[in-house]
């Protein structure tokens, strides 16, 4: 299955235009509206123009692709779905005209230089917490419950309560039955501002100030740290080289869509392209 590229998200009007057309061929208003299911937006004016503008780069590539007469026959993925005929043309129109370089060894090796923090393990925190859960929409309670997790704050920095007891007693966490235990965590199981402090904070130590999530206020305690590990350049070789080479495609095929626009006739809807093949 080929991955139809636009060349910039298209901006919402607010409008949607009663008519388009690419070199005399019109888009229906039908075809819009169902393709706007298949784009996430904002709302529905935006999935309109990104549904409009998908159908107009398609209708280019279909068009290029009888231009220069290229045909295919459908194929099948590994999860058996089939392509439709209109896939299969402009999978083979691609594969004819957008050519990129394979990332030689060299390359891969000054990615891997230059992006150290990509390649190494997260790492891992032995971490407890007590959430004192507010709506984050309600605004006096959010207040209420930032002012209940500095006071217990500070009666745990005197020594005055005990971590796990107060857990038990009032954290909104299930961790609660556990002393507000979370186990090991790594990067990606919790919330982001969750991780910030964790990365901030010193083993056997107390965040200094409840940390705020959608959830609520978190009193925040990190037991312990395990350091991630770099991991070694033949480790990761093969990730880097794809990495790059689908940058690379995804850079030639804004630049072909540019292209095709560059030279089309295109009604009822604004597109960025380019009529120059230099391009960049």
């Amino acid at each position: 299955m080929v991955e139809i590229v636009t060349l910039t998200a298209p901006r919402p009007t607010g409008r949607r235009p009663q008519e388009i057309r690419v070199d005399g061929v019109a888009i229906s208003r039908a075809d819009i509206a169902r393709e706007a299911q298949n784009h996430a937006a904002a709302d529905p004016a935006a999935a309109w123009q990104a549904a409009a503008h998908a159908l107009v780069v398609r209708q280019l590539l279909l068009a290029e692709a009888d231009r220069l007469g290229i045909a295919a026959v459908p194929e099948e993925d590994d999860e058996d779905r089939r392509e439709t005929e209109e896939e299969a043309v402009i999978r083979a129109l691609l594969e004819e005209e957008v050519k990129v370089p394979t990332a030689d060894e060299d390359t891969c090796r000054r990615y891997f230089a230059r992006n150290p923090a990509l390649f190494r393990t997260g790492d891992l925190y032995e971490v407890a917490h007590i959430l004192i859960a507010a709506d984050p929409t309600d605004a006096g309670a959010r207040q209420a419950a930032r002012d209940q997790a500095e006071a217990l704050l500070t009666g745990l920095l005197s020594g005055a309560v005990a971590f796990e007891t107060t857990a038990r007693e009032v954290s909104a966490c299930p961790s609660r039955e556990v002393g507000g235990s979370l186990g090991q965590i790594g990067r990606g199981q919790t919330v982001p501002e969750f991780e910030a402090a964790l990365a901030a904070m010193e083993p056997g130590a107390l965040h200094p100030v409840p940390v705020e999530t959608r959830y609520g206020f978190h009193i925040v305690r990190l037991a312990h740290r395990v350091e991630g590990r770099a991991l070694p350049f033949e480790m990761v070789r093969e990730a880097i080289a794809g990495h790059l080479e689908l940058s690379s495609w995804h850079a030639a095929m804004r630049q072909y869509v540019s292209l095709l626009i560059g030279r089309a006739d295109i009604r009822g809807i604004s597109m960025e392209g380019a009529s120059s093949p230099l391009v960049q």
